[in-house]
């Protein structure tokens, strides 16, 4: 057996025999030979690379190397800080000027598919966000909506709202939806004004950070915190452009399905993300599985998580590493574009007595580096490697293809 199927298998968690099944029928299907070995070859060669420029000898411990790339974000994360225009959350106003002017510099998304404002207005009638208009001393959702901006409205539902709420309105309003109820319109970025913030302090609990977004609506939103920790910038700023490549993608499938009878089933669906649960299936062909949320934030033993599988979030970041590199700016890492292409990259370095692993991929470095090394993540990692393993055979345009396609079913089959 290659030792390559070995060395995959350690940095995604799964058995060998996997990945030599995989490797097998998917080889039989192209033609394509060796791709496993050469992804295991660039893995290595692009490890090295970034050890030998960051000064660092290719048997460094763990510690070191983890240390190491901390410091070089830092950096990067103040780099960054000042080209974007020193954005500062105190002031919502100014900050979003600059924050979706930097965004959208580097990708404009196209209009999208959302539900009309009138007609959220008219849902949220029938299901009154009771927390959201007492916290502001409003009587009724239309005098909310004259006062305060639409995308402030429904963000905050998020975070006013009881989960129970929540999905009352996701569950029976929503069925009343057609698709004479969207419109075409652009993507919004907010920053919340600071009177949002303290009601939002439970919601920041619970989603780790301070940024998210409505598929449905076409807003995305930023509670402004102060950014006072090493990282902030970074995260931030990426989390604003993933979103900036995730609601469209969406949106898409919403235009898509609105032509379909069964369109609010398939709405919904995509909202919620949903994933099959049961085991794959067993019909001769080829399958992977579609993981649309990232599996390991909830449980990292999730049984999916080592099987074949394609992640469309793991091709929304991506895309924000090329959106990064049209940025510029000082050469060698301290170059917005130079992290773009170590997405699946990680490596295994010694720590006391056993061995460690290291992500290279930005993503999980940044979100450890705003955690303080609290939490190392992996999962962005090994979510990009199982894409790089079906791009290589089968190419990129075929992957976003592929999740177009296939997602309501959420398997491909080849």
């Amino acid at each position: 057996m290659s030792d390559s199927y070995e060395k995959l298998s350690k940095l995604l968690r799964t058995p060998p025999q996997v990945l030599i099944d995989l490797d097998s029928k998917m080889s039989a299907l192209t033609g394509k030979t060796g791709v496993m070995d050469n992804i295991v070859k660039e893995n290595e060669l692009l490890v090295n690379r970034t050890l030998d420029e960051f000064g660092l000898h290719k048997n460094a411990s763990a510690s070191d190397v983890y240390a190491t790339l901390m410091q070089r974000l830092m950096h990067l994360d103040q780099h960054l800080f000042e080209l974007i225009g020193k954005p500062d959350l105190t002031k919502p106003d100014e900050a979003d000027d600059k924050l979706t002017k930097a965004a959208f510099n580097v990708f404009t998304p196209p209009k999208g598919f959302f539900i009309k404002k009138e007609k959220v207005a008219e849902l949220l009638e029938k299901f009154k966000p009771d927390k959201l208009l007492g916290y502001f001393g409003y009587n009724s959702v239309a005098q909310i909506l004259a006062k305060e901006d639409f995308a402030s409205v429904v963000s905050s539902l998020r975070f006013t709202q009881s989960t129970e709420w929540m999905h009352n309105f996701f569950d029976i309003a929503y069925n009343e939806l057609t698709p004479n109820d969207f419109e075409e319109r652009e993507v919004d970025i907010k920053v919340l004004g600071g009177e949002w913030l303290k009601v939002a302090e439970n919601f920041l609990e619970k989603k780790y950070h301070n940024i998210s977004h409505l598929k449905e609506f076409g807003v995305i939103f930023v509670i402004p915190l102060p950014i006072d920790t090493a990282g902030e910038t970074t995260r931030m700023f990426t989390l604003i452009l993933h979103y900036l490549h995730e609601v469209p993608f969406y949106s898409n499938l919403f235009r898509k399905f609105s032509a379909q009878p069964d369109f609010i089933n398939n709405f919904k669906s995509l909202l919620r993300g949903d994933i099959p649960t049961g085991p794959t299936p067993d019909n001769g062909k080829i399958n992977w599985r579609i993981v649309q949320r990232y599996l390991a934030k909830d449980n990292e033993l999730d049984f999916r998580l080592f099987e074949p599988h394609i992640n469309p979030e793991a091709e929304h970041w991506f895309n924000v590493g090329k959106d990064l590199g049209k940025m510029g700016g000082e050469g060698g890492s301290m170059n917005m574009g130079y992290w773009h292409g170590l997405d699946f990259v990680g490596g295994y370095f010694p720590d006391e007595s056993s061995e460690k692993l290291v992500s290279f991929d930005l993503i999980d470095l940044v979100m450890s580096l705003v955690k303080k090394g609290e939490v190392k993540y992996l999962y962005h990692q090994q979510e990009a490697l199982w894409n790089k393993i079906f791009v290589d055979y089968m190419g990129r345009e075929k992957l976003g293809q592929s999740i177009e396609e296939n997602i309501i079913k959420g398997f491909v089959e080849l």
